[in-house]
């Protein structure tokens, strides 16, 4: 199924000093958020205290902070999960010894407003833990990238490796960026969909690059920018329709899957339209910026020695 009925003859690099400048523009302005705001680490990276709670009748989450937090317990996170009468508490609290003081304090809370609370389990997460995690999930990010390079240029060609990798850098700083702008909560499941956003990008980006490769073979006459708007119009339709199909399936789990899956699902949403727009405008267009020519992807002649006398 196509997007557009007929063949499309868009001229994206005539527009690559626009895109690409506006690329440049939303990553430094997310480094720049990046080191003055910092991300609103969650409870795996800053460490603190899980709570499980179980009520004999349903109740809003909001309700439980709201008690806790009149009992002098500041939840930075309370959610439901399972059923409406189940809800997961994070406490900003590092302190392991206080575990039954916050198991008493809980009840109390609860008692005071008679209603029984069943305690089901309580985690602690050190803030050593938590500062090794962010260090590991950055090392992840890193190390996906460079493996993503490594793999384009023994595929294709060095240029567009380090063309990809700046694509894909783009999108991660650019989702990165909108949770530091808006102090959304980073958590384990916000930086596993940073690492899928890298390889849904990446998938992208291959399949452009595959058919600029096929386009220098066929188009002997065209330049590297015809050749290369040729192949961004011949997958135009692929792109958006996997994009738009992918979205739908996001979206849903972004509205109907609860605050347990919010920032994942965000992430997920922020990177894909991203990610859409880099595989589009700056990872081809940084590409060209780099001097790829036919000569980069066109086998090289034999050379044959003739050894007779």
């Amino acid at each position: 199924m196509e997007f557009f009925k007929s063949q499309t003859h868009i001229h994206f690099m005539a527009m690559k000093k626009y895109t690409t400048g506006i690329a440049l523009l939303l990553c430094i302005t997310s480094l720049a958020l990046l080191g003055i705001k910092g991300l609103n680490y969650g409870l795996e990276f800053t460490g603190g205290t899980q709570v499980e709670l179980r009520f004999q009748a349903p109740i809003e989450a909001q309700e439980v902070q709201k008690t806790l937090q009149d009992a002098g317990l500041h939840a930075t996170r309370a959610q439901h999960y399972g059923s409406t009468q189940d809800i997961i508490l994070r406490l900003s609290d590092n302190n392991h010894s206080a575990e039954s003081k916050t198991r008493t304090a809980i009840n109390a809370a609860f008692s005071q407003k008679q209603q029984p609370v069943e305690i089901r389990r309580i985690e602690f997460v050190g803030s050593e833990v938590g500062q090794q995690l962010a260090e590991q999930g950055g090392i992840a990010v890193i190390v996906a990238i460079l493996a993503t390079m490594i793999y384009i240029a023994l595929r294709f060609e060095y240029k567009f490796a380090i063309s990809a990798a700046l694509g894909l850098a783009h999108d991660a700083l650019i989702v990165l960026g909108v949770f530091v702008l808006f102090q959304i909560e980073f958590d384990l499941a916000a930086l596993a969909a940073v690492l899928a956003v890298v390889g849904y990008s990446l998938n992208d980006k291959i399949v452009v690059f595959d058919r600029v490769r096929e386009n220098f073979r066929m188009m002997r006459q065209g330049t590297p920018e015809e050749v290369m708007d040729g192949a961004l119009n011949q997958t135009l339709s692929r792109t958006i329709m996997t994009s738009f199909m992918t979205m739908l399936v996001v979206l849903a789990l972004l509205i109907f899957g609860g605050e347990s899956l919010f920032s994942f699902s965000l992430a997920l949403c922020i990177g894909i339209a991203v990610g859409t727009y880099s595989s589009i405008f700056v990872a081809s267009a940084m590409a060209i910026i780099f001097g790829l020519s036919r000569n980069d992807l066109l086998p090289k002649p034999k050379v044959v020695v003739d050894n007779r006398p």
